[in-house]
C-alpha cells in the first residue's frame, strides 16, 4: 500500500476535484452544494437543467456562491448539438456548415459570440469544439458536428473556434482525441475500432489537434476508441501511450484533459465506471466528466471512493491524483480571473433568447448570417406561391443531439407561408403514403444523410417519380448525389439552417 503523504481530507478532496458530475433539476441540489464545499470543482449541465437564460444565471450564481472559481461546462456545439438552446433549437449552423463556408473570421465570430452567451449566464468552460476529421461519410455520431474530411480544414476552423470561444472568457475543449471521425460505431453505444497506419493518424486525425494546441485550447476531452497502431490493448480514455505519451509529450498540451462521459457503453460496459475512472486518472487524464445519464449523489461518492481506494491500495499513484486536481483548479483559477477581468456579463432578462443584444464577436445574428453563406443550391427552385406540404424523414436520432431538440423547415415555411401542412416519416413509410397526404400541394422532401439511409433513399425516388417538382432539402451531410429534383443542402439541421432553406424554397425572407 502506498504511504499517504497528504492527510486524508486532501486526498478525498482532491478526488472530488477531479469530477465533473451532472444532476438533475433546474436549481443546484443540497447534495451538490455539499459536495462543492468538500472539494468539487466542476459541475457538468444539460439541457434538463435550462430552462431560460435567466433561470441558467441565477443556477450559476448559486453554484458560484459556494465556490467562486467553480468551473460550470456545458455541452454547446451550436448547430444540431446544443444545451443552452435545447428545446428551441440553436441560434448557431454548427461545424459542417462553417466548414462548408470556409471563412475562418465567420467561424472564429460565431464561436465568439456563443461564447460570449455562455459566458452571459455564468458557464465557463466548453465541451467544444469537435476537431474530428469526418472522413466516414457513415459515421452515426459525428457527422454534420465535423467541420468536413479535409484534416487542413478542419484544423484551420478549430484553431479559428478555439480562439474565438476563449476570447469570450470561456475555455474550450477540443474533442475527441485523437480522432473520432474515422469509425460507423457510435462510442455510446459500443466501442469504436479504428485500424489505419501511425502516418495516417498522424497527417489526419491529429492535424486539428495541433492546431488547437497552438491556439491555446484550455482543454482537450478524449475519445472511447479504440486505436490500434498506437495502443491495441486499451481506448484513448484509459490509455498511458495515447494520453501521457502522445497529447501530453509528443504533441505538447499542458492543459486540462477531460474524459468523453464515463458512462459510456464504451467504457462502461467493459470497464465499469469506477475502474474506468481509475484507469483514466491513471493515464493521463485530469477530470472525468459523468452525468449524461448517472446524475445522482451515489455516482459521485462511488467515484471518488474508487479514487481514494486506488490510491490508498497502490494501484494509483497519489502524486498522479494531486497532479489531476491541480490542472482542473489552475484551470478554473483561470476562468475565475479572466471573469473578473470582464465582469459577470450583461444582465439576462427572463424571456429573452440566450445573449440577446449586441456583441462584439458579430452580433446576435451572426448564426444566421453563417446559416444563409452556408446554402447551397443544385437545380433551379421555383418559389413557392401556396403554401407547401413538408414531408421530414427521420432516422433514428443520434444520441448526442437530443429527441427534444426541433429541426427541420416546417416551422420556417409556415411563418412565410401560412397553412404549411408537414408530417414525418420513418422506415416503415412509403411514397404513396407521403403523396396521399400532400394532396395537391408542392412537396418539400427534408431528409438528415439521405446515403445512410436505403429506406429513405427509395421512398424519396418514389416521390420524385410522381412529382417532379419537389424540393429535395437535406440538413445533414451533403453526400448523395443530387438527382433530378431542385435540392438544396443547409449542411445543418438547426433552426437558422431551416430558416435559410426556406428563404431559399420561397424567395422570401422570415
Amino acid at each position: 500500500m502506498t504511504t499517504l503523504t497528504h492527510r486524508p481530507d486532501t486526498l478525498t478532496r482532491d478526488a472530488l476535484a477531479v469530477l465533473q458530475p451532472g444532476f438533475h433539476g433546474t436549481t443546484a441540489p443540497d447534495w451538490l452544494l455539499r459536495r462543492i464545499g468538500e472539494g468539487l470543482t466542476s459541475v457538468g449541465l444539460f439541457g434538463r437543467n435550462i430552462h431560460t437564460p435567466a433561470q441558467l444565471a441565477a443556477l450559476t450564481a448559486q453554484l458560484r456562491a459556494e465556490r467562486n472559481d467553480i468551473l460550470v461546462a456545458i455541452d454547446e456545439e451550436g448547430g444540431d448539438v446544443t444545451r443552452l438552446e435545447v428545446r428551441e433549437g440553436s441560434s448557431f449552423p454548427g461545424n459542417y456548415a462553417l466548414g462548408s463556408v470556409d471563412d475562418v473570421e465567420l467561424t472564429r465570430a460565431v464561436a465568439r459570440e456563443l461564447g460570449s452567451r455562455l459566458a452571459a449566464c455564468g458557464v465557463n468552460l466548453n465541451w467544444a469544439p469537435s476537431a474530428d476529421v469526418n472522413s466516414d461519410v457513415n459515421n452515426p455520431v459525428i457527422g454534420v458536428r465535423s467541420f468536413g474530411a479535409d484534416p487542413v480544414l478542419v484544423a484551420r476552423h478549430t484553431a479559428a473556434y478555439v480562439e474565438g470561444l476563449q476570447s469570450a472568457g470561456v475555455a474550450a475543449c477540443t474533442k475527441h482525441f485523437p480522432g473520432h471521425g474515422d469509425t460507423a460505431v457510435d462510442s455510446h453505444l459500443a466501442l469504436p475500432r479504428i485500424d489505419v497506419g501511425v502516418d495516417t493518424l498522424h497527417a489526419r486525425e491529429l492535424a486539428p489537434f495541433r492546431s488547437a494546441i497552438t491556439a491555446g485550447s484550455k482543454s482537450v476531452m478524449s475519445a472511447h476508441i479504440l486505436l490500434s497502431a498506437l495502443d491495441p490493448d486499451r481506448p484513448a480514455t484509459l490509455s498511458p501511450r495515447i494520453l501521457t505519451g502522445l497529447l501530453r509529450e509528443e504533441l505538447g498540451f499542458g492543459g486540462l484533459i477531460v474524459t468523453d462521459g464515463i458512462e459510456m457503453q464504451a467504457i462502461a460496459s467493459t470497464y465499469g465506471i469506477e475502474r474506468g475512472s481509475v484507469l483514466a486518472i491513471a493515464a493521463g487524464v485530469d477530470a472525468i466528466c459523468v452525468g449524461g445519464g448517472l446524475a445522482d449523489e451515489g455516482t459521485v461518492l462511488r467515484l471518488r471512493d474508487a479514487l481514494v481506494d486506488a490510491v490508498r491500495e497502490g494501484e494509483l499513484p497519489e502524486e498522479r491524483l494531486a497532479d489531476a486536481a491541480a490542472r482542473v483548479r489552475a484551470l478554473a483559477d483561470w476562468a475565475r480571473r479572466v471573469r473578473g477581468a470582464s465582469g459577470p456579463g450583461a444582465a439576462v432578462q427572463e424571456g429573452t433568447a440566450p445573449g440577446a443584444g449586441t456583441s462584439a464577436a458579430g452580433g446576435p445574428d451572426i448564426g444566421l448570417v453563417a446559416a444563409r453563406r452556408a446554402v447551397r443550391v443544385t437545380g433551379t427552385v421555383e418559389p413557392l406561391q401556396e403554401a407547401p406540404y413538408v414531408a421530414s424523414f427521420a432516422a433514428v436520432a443520434n444520441i448526442a443531439v437530443g429527441d427534444e431538440t426541433p429541426w427541420g423547415v416546417a416551422a420556417e415555411l409556415t411563418a412565410l407561408l401560412p397553412g404549411t401542412e408537414a408530417g414525418t416519416y420513418g422506415s416503415g413509410s412509403g411514397a404513396a403514403e407521403v403523396l396521399a397526404a400532400a394532396g395537391e400541394r408542392r412537396i418539400v422532401a427534408v431528409v438528415r444523410d439521405l446515403h445512410r439511409h436505403s429506406w429513405m433513399a427509395a421512398v424519396l425516388d418514389g416521390i420524385r417519380e410522381a412529382r417532379p417538382d419537389t424540393a429535395v432539402v437535406e440538413m445533414g451531410v451533403n453526400h448523395a448525389e443530387p438527382a433530378g429534383s431542385p435540392h438544396i443542402a443547409t449542411y445543418g439541421a438547426a433552426p437558422v439552417c431551416g430558416r435559410a432553406a426556406a428563404e431559399v424554397l420561397t424567395g422570401r425572407s422570415v
